[in-house]
């Protein structure tokens, strides 16, 4: 007769299996934009399958499942309302993410379904499913290339005031982000730092989607197209790279990170804010996404240490590794010998 023990840790494991059911089902909620429809108020699941031209049982079944994870409430029989945490997927929320995770539903989840490739080649498994590199499938599908832009903006929105009061910015100085996507990021420093001037730096398609002339920063914001993999804009007095490095290989990251330090001044200051991994096995997001990373792209989410390792190779000394409210932390570095 199995012990308790046992009964909770084989429940646990099934448990476990099946969260890839919850994952789809919300993926395909922000997919059919639910939240957007429930904005004004509860809806009877026959009213939103025919909003949605969807089978009307299976739809309730798919929202009543994500009601128990409280994303939505089932207020009374077959009639579904938005809780706070549902709210975050209406496409007008001023922290939604319906964007990523629509498209973590489209793209993420059939490379998944080629993990098996990269866990035995070490490869990424988007070329598997998608038959070519992730960059240049975004380029050559400009729908998901902008999906892409967008959930990397719903991001930076959402971390952006905690990465603000979690690093003393200077008052003064010229600002400089490399891969800084729409300058999302970058605004809200140079908004905080109003004696501050800013360089967005980014692939010249992505830049041109920025949002500094909507906030009122022209003036004081440089938008500059380039590849993190050339010339960088010189002569900042800090640096950040923000969910950049994890997309690539340690060879990769060691040729952005050189050319980066080609562009600094000595007394230059570079923060990569990234999901640095604990030691130990607590849990921490970083962990699922550098599985992630490994499946998608050949990328890797890093420690500490192997960051500290990095930078010093690439001429680079870490000063500290600042815990933020986020995921993200934020690893300053001064060149070595500064």
């Amino acid at each position: 007769m199995s012990s308790a023990l046992e009964q909770d840790s084989s429940l646990r494991l099934l448990a476990l299996g099946d969260g890839f059911i919850y994952a789809r089902a919300l993926h395909l909620a922000a997919e059919l934009g639910i939240a957007d429809l429930l904005a004004d108020g509860p809806r009877p699941a026959e009213e939103l399958s025919r909003l949605t031209a969807t089978d009307p049982g299976t739809l309730h079944s798919m929202l009543r499942a994500l009601a128990g994870c409280g994303v939505f409430t089932e207020q009374s029989p077959g009639c579904f309302a938005l809780t706070a945490v549902g709210e975050c997927l209406r496409s007008d929320h001023p922290r939604s993410v319906r964007t990523t995770i629509a498209q973590s539903g489209r793209i993420t989840a059939r490379a998944f379904q080629h993990a098996d490739h990269a866990l035995r080649t070490g490869d990424g498994a988007f070329t598997e499913a998608f038959g070519q590199p992730f960059w240049e499938f975004l380029r050559d599908n400009p729908e998901e290339g902008a999906a892409f832009n967008t959930a990397m903006q719903e991001h930076s929105r959402v971390e952006r005031g905690t990465i603000v009061e979690a690093y003393d910015f200077p008052d003064t100085g010229r600002i400089i982000d490399v891969g800084g996507g729409d300058g999302t990021l970058l605004a809200a420093v140079l908004q905080a730092r109003p004696k501050t001037t800013g360089v967005l730096f980014d692939l010249p398609h992505v830049v041109e989607r920025n949002c500094i002339g909507d906030v009122g920063l022209a003036e004081r914001c440089e938008v500059v197209g380039g590849d993190i993999f050339g010339e960088l804009p010189s002569g900042g007095d800090l640096y950040l790279m923000k969910s950049v490095l994890h997309g690539w290989t340690d060879h990769d990251v060691l040729t952005i990170l050189r050319g980066c330090r080609r562009a600094m001044k000595p007394d230059s200051r570079l923060l990569l804010i990234e999901r640095v991994i604990p030691p130990g096995d607590v849990p921490h997001t970083s962990k699922a996404f550098d599985f992630a990373m490994h499946v998608m792209a050949g990328g890797q989410e890093r420690t500490g240490d192997e960051y500290t390792r990095l930078l010093a190779e690439a001429g680079f000394a870490v000063g500290r590794v600042i815990a933020t409210g986020s995921v993200q932390s934020i690893v300053e570095a001064v060149l070595h010998g500064s």
